[in-house]
């Protein structure tokens, strides 16, 4: 790419839900869906459509297990989301840098 052309942002993180959904998961082992809701300020239908996206694309990894007979829905970036997540703060840096 020549050096006077921006490089492009993922587009799969460039939402603001699915990147703070892979935000948070950069900084904890895994999350609940309803701590990500709740983090998030999100609704239920809205939170699963982008995690389904994330999931689609490879970058996270959806786990359900069972808290006694409550079903748990938790989530966890994979080498993939972890990879392009760094790399889309490597591109933001980039933007940024040039403003200086």
């Amino acid at each position: 790419m020549p050096e006077n052309v921006l490089p492009p942002l993922d587009p799969v993180l460039h939402s603001r839900v699915r990147l703070g959904i892979v935000s948070i998961l950069a900084g904890v082992k895994e999350a609940t869906f309803s701590f990500l809701r709740e983090k998030l300020g999100t609704t239920d239908g809205n939170l699963s459509a982008n995690i389904n996206k994330l999931e689609t694309e490879g970058y996270l990894e959806v786990i359900k297990t069972f808290q006694g007979k409550k079903p748990v829905t938790s989530c966890r970036l994979t080498e993939k989301g972890k990879t392009a997540f760094s790399q889309y703060v490597e591109t933001l840096e980039h933007y940024y840098l040039l403003k200086k």
